[in-house]
């Protein structure tokens, strides 16, 4: 059975590297995208997952198929369009801090008759995230896998990972990141996303409000402070693991593709009969695999695998 599923924009992260003798920017194309990042890392560190998006029929898209597979992702739901590979420009400041510009293409053409339904009838966990929610078919084809897999009785993950320069405006972003919400059981932000989706900054207000709407585990990501939880009407704190910090890209991917490892390991229901313990235990394995990510550059290159955590 696959442990974790995931749906989204697979992408090339143009990531800035430095500069030469002429200074001008070195970029390195790296494969990207978050959900893939997350299918990869969690297959990096022992879990069976599959990916599904599009790419266009290109160099790039190629490419892109084969990190995949070379990183152990089934890609049995990956398309091809005729629309270009998307792109994300990465630019670096100098605490490793990242800024993004897209070039968006194949990812937005992903549409609900390209999702393939067996993955998600093999699988025990969905993935996905915003950006797939900003436009185009593949917003539609996002929120078709969620009820689907919904209506199975299976595991439905979420990272609202806002950009704002992929949508028209803030109350957009708002409308749309909040319209998967009935279809979710487990939720990951970031402190900036959080008054977004629950319009408090306050990680116990805010995490209450999105247990009130069904949502089972919530997490916040507070940086150097660790993650927070919210599970069964308990709320924790699990603190960071300390590197020092090269490149912040995949670090939240890397974050739940480990975190997604550990929970499906448990069965095919994964919060089925979760302790706290077990939960905190995950987290921290989760923390420490982003961490080693956030010490070395660019995504899927950095993230650790299973020896490595061991």
């Amino acid at each position: 059975m696959i442990d974790l599923t995931t749906i989204g924009e697979i992408l090339i992260d143009l990531t800035q590297t430095g500069r030469n003798e002429q200074n001008v920017p070195l970029f390195a194309a790296n494969p990207g995208g978050a959900p893939a990042n997350a299918a990869v890392a969690a297959a990096k560190l022992g879990a069976k997952t599959a990916f599904i998006g599009k790419t266009g029929r290109d160099g790039f898209g190629s490419y892109l198929a084969e990190a995949l597979a070379e990183n152990g992702v089934l890609t049995t739901g990956l398309c091809t369009d005729e629309a270009p590979t998307t792109m994300a420009v990465v630019t670096l400041s100098e605490t490793g801090e990242r800024s993004f510009r897209f070039v968006r293409g194949a990812d937005a053409k992903l549409a609900p008759e390209d999702v393939n339904l067996s993955l998600l009838d093999d699988s025990k966990v969905l993935h996905f995230g915003s950006v797939s929610l900003t436009e185009g078919t593949a917003r539609s084809a996002t929120i078709y896998a969620a009820r689907e897999m919904r209506a199975r009785g299976k595991l439905v993950s979420y990272d609202p990972n806002y950009r704002d320069t992929l949508w028209k405006s803030e109350e957009e972003a708002v409308e749309w990141m909040r319209a998967p919400l009935p279809y979710v059981d487990l939720i990951k932000l970031s402190e900036e996303e959080l008054p977004l989706l629950t319009g408090t900054d306050d990680p116990q207000v805010g995490s209450r409000h999105l247990e009130a709407q069904g949502i089972s585990l919530v997490l916040v990501t507070l940086g150097s402070k660790g993650a927070f939880y919210r599970f069964q009407g308990k709320t924790g704190l699990v603190p960071p693991y300390p590197v020092k910090v090269v490149d912040t890209n995949g670090a939240g991917d890397t974050f739940l593709g480990a975190l997604m490892s550990k929970l499906a390991a448990r069965g095919e229901h994964p919060l089925e009969g979760l302790t706290i313990e077990e939960l905190e235990e995950a987290l921290a394995f989760a923390n420490r695999a982003a961490a080693i990510t956030c010490s070395r550059s660019g995504a899927i290159p950095a993230m650790p695998t299973l020896e490595e955590m061991q």
